[in-house]
């Protein structure tokens, strides 16, 4: 049974820091591109970030510079490090899993950045 189960969300105040963690289950995960999106009420679906098979790494721009994603193929999972974060971040954050045709998805953890 494929699983991906996200963590790490939470209430934060602007400028804190999080720690997303992404589980996988069920399929082989180093095969997969792994991704982060992102859905903040009222909007649409946006990716955050990827980090592929062989480590390549791009980031949303609205992201560069203040999160980092990385993988641990030996645990099955994938991290999305966050650090100085706006009111803006605020949303729901789902991992992603995809290889060819195969795309999997977890169902998200909330962060929201408040005062």
């Amino acid at each position: 049974q494929v699983q991906l189960v996200e963590s790490g969300g939470g209430l934060v105040q602007p400028g804190g820091s999080l720690r997303l963690s992404c589980a996988a289950s069920g399929f082989a995960f180093s095969r997969f591109d792994m991704r982060w999106y992102r859905q903040a009420p009222g909007k649409e679906r946006e990716l955050v970030a990827i980090i592929t098979v062989g480590g390549s790494i791009n980031y949303a721009d609205s992201v560069k510079g203040r999160f980092t994603i990385s993988r641990d193929n030996a645990k099955n999972k994938v991290y999305l490090q966050m650090n100085s974060l706006k009111f803006e971040d605020t949303a729901v954050y789902y991992c992603n899993a995809v290889f060819l045709t195969y795309s999997y998805w977890g169902r998200g953890t909330q962060v929201t950045v408040s005062s």
